[in-house]
């Protein structure tokens, strides 16, 4: 699957030249944040430039449940080890010791090993939570909060780097991070990508032909456009890559004739497409769908 991602985004020149800025500044030490829409590539962005840096990846998804426990480690039960000494044979010895058994936390592991670590979504996590990256990236070290490690802190290895990823704050689900972090980073903003860019990557994700990749792509930038041109929220690169994958799968033609590619499109879009218009009436967003489904595909008879 990662190797997939990294081919999503590799033809686009545009997006090299985003990748290679960033190597430079996560190889002079400084943590790099992409945020933008859903949809616009900003965790396949971030695992491209890892796998640049040619060190382990980590990947870390945040959520609002997650604690120091969560990125340090945590003790997680007992070892026990029985050692039985029958040297002498009339004399037996036994010795049982007990020891807690210590699971380390992601965090934790790429900053001891020197690891790539990917913080998707950080900002589902709360700010509090977040407070260990701060000393990370300012001071260099990784205090063992709340740990019964003897070491109350871990020097961060100098391998180590951070990529964050976000959504925009108005996003349901979203904390809103405090300036001191953000402040130690170098954020970049993801748009979504051009047509021609979303083609090349919807044919060497699926395997279908130029033609209809092409035909998909403007169907569902039609739908983004409209979208976008009433709030925030519009379909993105993952919704063309669902319908050319199943539609494959299944072996639709790819034309109004064809009900069930339509029923697939719909299935697909609705949701993003309702939401993208602000949750007008749901008959509007499908009528919408319909519409642009027709002038995508109207003319297209032997698409599969």
């Amino acid at each position: 699957m990662n190797k997939q991602l990294e081919k999503e985004i590799v033809t686009h020149a545009k997006v090299e030249e985003i990748s290679a800025r960033t190597v430079d500044y996560l190889k002079n030490g400084f943590p790099v944040h992409f945020t933008g829409p859903t949809g616009v590539g900003k965790t396949s962005m971030a695992l491209h430039v890892a796998r640049k840096l040619e060190r382990p990846v980590v990947v870390l998804q945040g959520h609002e449940e997650m604690t120091n426990a969560d990125l340090l480690g945590d003790f997680n039960g007992y070892t026990k080890k029985l050692l039985v000494d029958n040297y002498v044979r009339s004399v037996m010895k036994k010795e049982e010791t007990m020891k807690e058994s210590f699971q380390e936390g992601l965090l934790l592991e790429a900053v001891k090993n020197g690891y790539t670590l990917i913080y998707d979504e950080f900002t589902r996590s709360k700010p509090e939570t977040n407070n260990l990256f701060l000393s990370v990236i300012e001071e260099g070290v990784l205090p063992l909060y709340g740990s019964k490690h003897e070491e109350k802190w871990v020097k961060v290895h100098e391998d180590f780097s951070i990529i964050f990823t976000s959504n925009p704050v108005e996003y349901a689900g979203v904390h809103k991070t405090q300036d001191a972090l953000l402040d130690r980073m170098i954020t970049m903003e993801l748009g979504y990508m051009e047509k021609n860019a979303e083609t090349e990557i919807l044919q060497q994700k699926v395997d279908i032909s130029e033609e209809d990749a092409i035909l998909i792509t403007n169907f569902v930038s039609a739908l983004r456009d409209k979208c976008l041109n009433k709030g925030k929220h519009a379909p993105g690169i993952r919704a063309a890559i669902m319908i050319a994958t199943i539609s494959k799968q299944k072996e639709m033609e790819r034309s109004t004739a064809n009900e069930d590619f339509k029923q697939l499109c719909v299935d697909v879009l609705l949701h993003s497409v309702h939401k993208g218009m602000e949750y007008e009436k749901q008959s509007r967003s499908l009528s919408l769908i319909t519409q642009e489904f027709k002038k995508a595909f109207g003319g297209n008879t032997n698409g599969k």
